[in-house]
């Protein structure tokens, strides 16, 4: 699992693709190691040089000589390391998937004497290892082929070895979106379509079995051939039933008619509409874009809410020192996130967050304090609100 730590970002004057000699921490800002990140380390990296090139992805942190190992994700360079000016930045942050649900299994063994090796199934780059209970780092073992671990120095008998495997979370029996379009192309069009071949059913269509009405309209035929000639002819009066029509009661189906025409009314309008309360998908839902609302808050009284229930995205112009309250997050098992854009005042202004919030290290952020400078964080809660985690997504952002 990556490192995560705050205000980390360093200037490096590394050219080329290779590891990274980390320089100076730009201002406002810290070096790794003061950030927390210890030799050997893996995190998550982002690099900027100049305008238009970027990188983001894993690096391992060595202490002596500050360098910085390089594995992309994805960059600017279609996803290779890109090549470097000598005047780049480069700076710690969470992707997306770090901060998604993980399920995790853990194996324990009890060493034997000088053990060294133990056998585990794994995603390498998602493990971590443990010696009676203290974290090992990662030059600490090696786990690069997905069945072993291989410590660096033989434990003792009777030690503790914990070995801890993470996987993303997976849903079952889903479609993927190929899989939609082809069913998709190949269902009958709700405005009609051709068909080849005989329909076989051990049941029936829309609640009629065929071969009985086959049989009503053999019989309904033969009477109607003794009755109206049929080319035509005139009825006159009213025509009165105590039973059906070709096994239909009349007034039964006009009650479904007015049913299905009233249910057909309010529905939504297959090319949009607007819906009101909670909508609920059971399946995967696959959605070419969407917007979400954005909404001003402010403060009054050195207090400003966060109703968690009128949307995900907000935005607060600070204009007094000011304290958060997040209300409304849902019931715990659901999850929910929003996105806070923060705006300084001309004169400095600071927040106090929230008890709920659980920051990085257990510490808050320190806000940008120059006028008009804008920081952007993002929180989450899986319990109903007893705990936020918060993430500083970036600051002194114009």
């Amino acid at each position: 699992m990556v490192v995560l730590v705050n205000r980390a970002k360093m200037t490096t004057a590394t050219t080329g693709t290779g590891t990274i000699t980390l320089g100076s921490a730009i201002a406002s800002y810290q070096s790794f190691a003061s950030a927390g990140v210890s030799n050997g380390d893996s995190v998550r990296y982002v690099i900027e040089d100049g305008t238009t090139g970027w990188e983001i992805g894993a690096g391992t942190y060595t202490a002596s000589g500050t360098t910085l190992t390089r594995n992309p994700s994805e960059s600017s360079g279609g996803g290779s390391a890109i090549s470097l000016s000598g005047s780049a930045v480069v700076f710690v942050s969470a992707i997306a998937s770090d901060i998604q649900p993980t399920i995790f299994q853990t194996s324990t063994f009890t060493a034997t004497a000088s053990q060294t090796t133990f056998t585990v199934s794994y995603t390498v780059g998602l493990i971590e290892v443990y010696l009676n209970g203290a974290r090992l780092n990662a030059a600490d073992f090696t786990a690069t082929n997905g069945t072993t671990v291989v410590l660096g120095a033989g434990a003792l008998v009777g030690d503790t070895v914990d070995i801890v495997v993470y996987g993303p979370v997976s849903v079952a029996n889903t479609y993927t979106q190929a899989e939609t379009n082809a069913l998709l192309t190949a269902k009958l069009n709700l405005a009609g379509g051709a068909m080849t071949g005989p329909i076989t059913t051990n049941s029936t269509f829309d609640g009629v079995d065929v071969a009985t009405r086959d049989a009503v309209l053999t019989t309904t035929t033969t009477t109607a051939n003794a009755a109206l000639p049929k080319t035509g002819g005139a009825m006159t009066g009213a025509i009165t039933t105590n039973s059906t029509f070709d096994g239909v009661d009349v007034a039964t189906r006009d009650a479904v008619l007015t049913t299905t025409t009233t249910t057909a009314n309010a529905a939504l309008p297959k090319a949009g509409g607007a819906t009101t309360g909670d909508v609920s998908v059971g399946g995967e839902l696959v959605a070419t874009s969407y917007n979400e609302t954005f909404l001003a808050v402010s403060s009054s009284s050195a207090a400003t809410t966060v109703n968690c229930e009128t949307g995900n995205m907000f935005s607060h112009t600070l204009t007094e020192d000011t304290t958060f309250t997040f209300s409304n997050p849902p019931a715990s098992g659901t999850g929910y996130s929003f996105t806070l854009k923060i705006v300084q005042d001309s004169t400095a202004r600071t927040i106090t967050w929230p008890a709920s919030v659980d920051w990085a290290a257990a510490e808050a952020p320190t806000i940008s304090t120059g006028s008009g400078e804008v920081d952007v964080f993002v929180f989450f809660t899986t319990d109903g609100g007893t705990t936020f985690y918060g993430f500083t997504a970036g600051q002194v952002l114009s």
